[in-house]
């Protein structure tokens, strides 16, 4: 019976694994039906080798700094089916599929960044950003918040009666990724011919809208493994998880179709906002809730988007920082509103917990954004020079455009 269960966590884990690193298509897509059609085949690149990256770097460094596990041993001892001195893993291999598991959040953090500075990044300098992300910076995090390291989880609960709570990722991975790409944003600039110098928005319109849905719908879909599938083990699923999910996205999506007017752009993110936000509290809330936090989440998304682009003039292509900084900042905080059995919720969380543990999250993610890419642009440049980015990230990066045959009429 230890063995079938444990086979059968093994097997819910996986497919978990499965459906988020699916996702990673989504985020593909989202990106290559946004930019321009010079800079498709890159945006495609990019998310498929960051994740190669960021495999490597969690794998001998970025786990260990999390969890403090590393793999250093035979494959018997891996397996479960061997014992090593201070090495403890489960039989069927469940360790090394929950390493998997959360690997595809950790690869997460690059794709999310890769949609702020698209069209006008160099690519190595870009990867090795990647790897310093994911051995060190978010998890770094992800230790403190998942895995109660340096004992401020403890401290947390000692001064606010319960610890912080994230479920599957509102603020540990999103607005960690969200925050981060704004420093990284900052320190690219706009791209050439965003702005002009009397302060006029020149508009650069998405490249193609079916791939921008199917990004969306891809992503949609691998959500729920990313929600659901983040209790680890079959005994822990949650049928109340699932449907909030479902509330948040449909939420985001009708807040969006509002606030955005029709716009194909923010209907298709107000979904992904909608479920940025109900990751942290999508296994306490009452559906209500969590229909509510993503509708907020929706037309937050739309009023800082546009307000960014603007107002503020800051040129975050896909609207990474909005979608996942601004509203997984929303989602920290809307698990300690709605999450409260007063309103329906399941309890077991503070309302000033997880607002100071949410800001303060967001501030680590800046601040390392600002030091992992200034850094690199001290040391190699991140931007790819005037010529290149007339030319297109496809062509003097890559050498060859997504369209060749068109390209050589």
């Amino acid at each position: 019976m230890s063995e079938g269960i444990t086979g059968t966590d093994v097997l819910f884990v996986l497919l978990g694994a499965i459906l988020v690193f699916a996702m990673h298509a989504g985020f593909a897509f989202l990106e290559v039906g946004t930019v321009r059609r010079k800079n498709q085949v890159n945006a495609l690149v990019k998310i498929i080798t960051d994740f190669g990256v960021s495999t490597i770097s969690y794998f001998f460094v970025g786990y260990a700094v999390a969890y403090g596990v590393d793999f250093l041993v035979n494959a018997a001892v891996l397996a479960g089916e061997a014992e090593a001195e201070g090495y403890a893993f489960s039989s069927n291999g469940y360790d090394l599929v929950k390493f998997f598991f959360l690997l595809t959040f950790a690869a997460a953090i690059p794709a999310i960044i890769s949609g702020g500075i698209a069209e006008r990044a160099k690519f190595w300098p870009q990867l090795m950003a990647t790897a310093i992300l994911t051995a060190l910076i978010y998890p770094f995090f992800e230790g403190i918040i998942w895995n109660g390291n340096f004992g401020m989880q403890g401290y947390i609960e000692n001064l606010f009666g319960v610890g912080f709570h994230d479920f599957a990722g509102s603020i540990v991975v999103h607005a960690i990724g969200g925050w981060i790409a704004l420093g990284a944003v900052l320190l690219l600039g706009a791209r050439r011919g965003r702005y002009t110098k009397d302060g006029r928005v020149n508009g650069i319109p998405p490249s193609n809208i079916p791939f921008l849905a199917l990004g969306s719908w891809i992503l949609c879909i691998g959500w729920f493994g990313f929600n659901v599938m983040s209790a680890q083990a079959i005994g822990g699923i949650s049928g109340l998880v699932a449907m909030n999910s479902l509330m948040a996205m449909v939420g985001g999506i009708v807040a969006s179709l509002f606030a955005g007017r029709n716009d194909p752009g923010f209907v298709h993110n107000g979904a992904l906002a909608g479920l940025v936000a109900v990751c942290a509290g999508s296994d306490i809330m009452h559906p209500i809730g969590a229909l509510l936090t993503g509708g907020v989440a929706g037309g937050l998304f739309v009023f800082a988007f546009t307000y960014c682009q603007n107002k503020l003039k800051i040129d975050d292509v896909l609207g990474v920082w909005p979608l996942h900084g601004l509203c997984g900042l929303w989602g920290g905080v809307a698990a300690g509103i709605f999450g409260l059995e007063m309103l329906g919720g399941l309890g077991g969380v503070s309302f000033m917990a997880q607002l100071i543990v949410s800001l303060l999250a967001c501030a680590y993610a800046l601040i390392a954004g600002f030091l992992v890419y200034g850094l690199l642009k001290m040391i190699s440049g991140i931007r790819l020079s005037e010529e290149d980015e007339f030319i297109g990230a496809d062509l003097s990066i890559h050498k060859i455009g997504a369209y060749p045959e068109q390209d050589l009429r």
